[in-house]
């Protein structure tokens, strides 16, 4: 039986895959970006179609519940992306501000 939140879930991997492909098409993404996203798109489709399937990672790690293991990981994956986005960041403005430098010097 396919509940509410997993034809939600199945609407918005749906539309991630295509916003994706949208991306591909623009060329903002290459091949293998792409393909990373349909991967990780599809495994979300997959996990919300099956959500019994994380049940092993649940006793594995001891939790009371699937929702906790996702709230983990979600929480992990983000960290993870603020480190990075900072990381950019910092490169971009070290380099901007180099520019900024050279551009000074010459008037």
């Amino acid at each position: 039986m396919v509940l509410g939140i997993q034809i939600v879930g199945l609407f918005f991997a749906g539309f991630m895959v295509y916003f994706s492909f949208l991306h591909f098409k623009r060329g903002e993404f290459t091949p293998n970006e792409f393909g990373f996203w349909l991967v990780l798109w599809l495994a979300f489709a997959g996990v919300a179609l099956f959500p019994a399937t994380l049940d092993v990672l649940v006793d594995k790690f001891n939790l009371t519940r699937t929702m906790d293991l996702l709230i983990i990981t979600g929480f992990m994956v983000l960290l993870a992306l603020f480190f990075y986005v900072y990381t950019l960041l910092r490169k971009l403005q070290s380099k901007m501000e180099k520019v900024v430098q050279e551009v000074a010097k010459k008037e």
